[in-house]
């Protein structure tokens, strides 16, 4: 019983090899190789015509890489990524970590690995995307039940109604205008004045 889980398949995919050359290096190009992945290694930095974006994975050195070599904050990389880990000094593994690595791969490299990295690695990216954007929906929701009690607020003393015909008169616009309540919300706090100071602030 497999609960669903289909084996992936990379082939066709690029993969980068954020390394210097190296025995490991050679390892995994021919590790890609088997599995239809194609493969460019890089040290110490992509080439300016170059792009992280050019790439669906990127394997890193945890024991020499440094902050600079990622364009991104940490933990934000924009494809999946696998630290490749040949020193266990704890500040080389916590550098590796807070780069929010999805997957790991000791060295030296030998003749597997990469597959299951890969699997795993590209699981953990989807669903840290996945709960990135959940925060996100929930965070804006927020945002608008705020502005929603401060707009309601606003035509509570402006029109001095209680709070349910306040918040009534503010649907009956937002039919009326035939936007969302939340956007008449936005339009009644941008006239006050409010979402500029809270955006200041």
């Amino acid at each position: 019983m497999n609960n669903g889980f289909m084996t992936p398949s990379f082939e066709g995919l690029r993969a980068l090899i954020l390394h210097r050359q190296h025995a490991n290096t050679e390892a995994l190009e021919r590790q890609f190789a088997r599995i239809g992945v194609s493969a460019v290694t890089v040290w110490p930095e992509l080439a300016a015509e170059q792009s992280f974006q050019d790439f669906d994975v990127l394997m890193f050195d945890a024991d020499m890489g440094y902050d600079e070599q990622f364009p991104w904050s940490a933990g934000e990389a924009p494809i999946p990524t696998i630290a490749l880990i040949g020193s266990e000094a704890p500040g080389r593994i916590t550098w590796a970590v807070s780069h929010g690595a999805d997957a790991q791969l000791l060295k030296p490299i030998g003749s597997s690995g990469v597959y299951s990295a890969l699997v795993i690695a590209t699981h953990a990216f989807k669903r840290r995307k996945s709960l990135s954007s959940e925060v996100a929906t929930l965070s804006e929701r927020l945002a608008n039940r705020e502005n929603l009690a401060e707009a309601t607020a606003i035509l509570m003393v402006r029109e001095r109604l209680p709070a349910n015909a306040a918040y009534a008169l503010l649907r009956r616009r937002a039919m009326d205008e035939r936007r969302t309540i939340d956007e008449v919300a936005q339009i009644i706090l941008e006239k006050t004045g409010l979402n500029e100071g809270k955006r200041r602030g």
